[in-house]
């Protein structure tokens, strides 16, 4: 199997993963919708508590099991390969509306560049989203064809130093507006009054796993190309951190320019797309600091993108044993054509069900409760299935005494209190969608629509099980 060419290599693909739309766009709305410095307490507990260990865990399996998401889940037990299946599926949808938001990223650069300023309302009233989707959704899959080395670690080394570099550039920018005093102690000055919410706490442990592309199956599948010699403890560590300094360094960016032109902090989507470009236009040398932000936006969306086409390109070339290139051309129709409907409610056809925007939908059913769901099974499959000492040989024997159960126990209690706690309040807390500005459905519809998707990618699973165990089918393969 193709390995990363270097530690270094790795690292950034896994920051790459990890590093999108979550940790710069997501991040500033909801620590913003969550009174600023408060919402960092549970953040950071949530990380480094729970997101990082299940990190360590994936990235072990990964190289232990040497397979994709399917192959490992088969190897503990023949009947769980539907579960790697279920875990393909949930990754695949939220790519197909993810890449939605990738095009937008991508529309607001070029924007940018022109010293445009399109309202978000604007933008959605024609078809150019829906060209853009399809255009970020093939180059996803151009990268993804060319393999490890060639295309997600040549994009990852590439792209994810200059985000970086920007985002320090345009922080230090920020140094000079007239509101970063304010920004910094909205940021960084936690009201431990609110605490005590605990939907606060489910608002953080969602947008850590989420930010850090956890329980998806994603790392798992990178962490099968991770070399013996390479220390999986500090690769994660570094990492996570790396993640969480991104989203620092975004509101860094952001909150100044917020508190001095007197915007909303509290803004979803209107915040990125209507509100900053505002801001910007009146800004000296704004377009280029618009530019800047939004292809530092599409970069990291792009790459988080690369990583979750992987983990379903990988898993089905390696069952039906077609090239990296037919899988990939072949997926990229197929989340082409899973996504157009997203894409197509926010544009001029308004695309919508039950009045709710397909995208909406979607983010609030597949995002919001599949991603949890998936690492609720992922934890305990590879903790209370997988024998401990497989751990304990992956990344010694002391840090797994830590590790595996935190993964086996506190993990998976986490996760169902949290998603409880979501689906019990009924209410529309900010930040609880992984879609900042999304319109709420509710949570019976949320659960309906879950159980519903779920229940499709079952099916067709099933469905494609036995059509390559049917004998005339494989008859008629073989040329017989």
């Amino acid at each position: 199997m193709e390995q990363w060419s270097s530690r270094t290599g790795f690292i950034l693909a896994a920051i790459g993963s990890a590093v999108g739309i979550g940790n710069i766009w997501r991040f500033s709305s909801v620590i913003g919708q969550n009174g600023g410095g408060a919402y960092l307490v549970p953040y950071l507990i949530a990380v480094f508590l729970c997101a990082l260990p299940l990190m360590i865990l994936e990235f072990a399996m990964g190289r232990y099991f040497g397979g994709t998401v399917v192959s490992s889940f088969r190897t503990v037990r023949p009947q769980f390969r539907i579960i790697g299946w279920l875990l393909c599926g949930v990754v695949f949808l939220v790519l197909a509306y993810y890449l939605v938001i990738t095009g937008w990223t991508l529309g607001y650069f070029f924007f940018s560049l022109n010293g445009d300023t399109i309202p978000f309302n604007h933008f959605t009233s024609g078809w150019l989203p829906v060209i853009l989707f399809a255009f970020t959704a093939a180059i996803t899959g151009i990268v993804v064809s060319r393999g490890i080395r060639a295309g997600i670690e040549r994009l990852s080394v590439f792209l994810i130093p200059v985000s970086i570099g920007i985002l320090i550039i345009l922080a230090l920018y920020g140094l000079t507006l007239p509101g970063f005093s304010d920004a910094m102690n909205f940021l960084f000055t936690p009201d431990f009054s609110v605490l005590t919410d605990p939907l606060l706490w489910s608002a953080a442990f969602g947008q850590a796993f989420f930010s850090l592309s956890v329980g998806t199956g994603i790392l798992l599948t990178y962490g099968a190309h991770i070399s013996r010699e390479q220390g999986i403890p500090v690769s994660s560590l570094i990492v996570t951190c790396a993640d969480v300094a991104v989203a620092l360094l975004a509101g860094i960016v952001i909150f100044p320019i917020v508190f001095s032109f007197g915007l909303l902090p509290t803004l979803g989507a209107e915040l990125a797309f209507t509100t900053l470009p505002q801001a910007f236009s009146i800004m000296p040398f704004g377009w280029l600091i618009a530019a800047a932000f939004f292809l530092v936006l599409f970069f990291a969306a792009l790459t988080s993108a690369v990583s979750m086409l992987e983990v379903s390109v990988a898993a089905i070339s390696e069952s039906v044993s077609w090239s990296r290139v037919r899988t990939s051309a072949l997926l990229t129709g197929i989340v082409i054509i899973a996504g157009l409907p997203s894409a197509l409610s926010y544009s001029a056809l308004d695309l919508r069900i039950g009045g709710i925007r397909v995208l909406d939908f979607m983010d609030e059913t597949i995002g919001t409760l599949g991603l949890p769901v998936t690492a609720l099974l992922l934890a305990i499959i590879f903790t209370w299935f997988v024998p401990k000492d497989v751990l304990a040989r992956e990344i010694g024997p002391g840090i797994a005494r830590l590790v595996h159960p935190i993964c086996k126990f506190i993990i998976p209690v986490v996760l169902l209190l949290t998603t409880a706690a979501r689906l019990v309040s009924g209410l529309d807390y900010p930040g609880l969608r992984m879609l900042p500005g999304s319109e709420f459905i509710g949570a019976l519809l949320q659960v309906e629509g879950i159980i519903l998707i779920i229940v499709l990618i079952l099916t067709f699973i099933l469905v494609v099980c036995w059509f390559r165990a049917c004998p005339l089918v494989e008859r008629f393969r073989s040329g017989k």
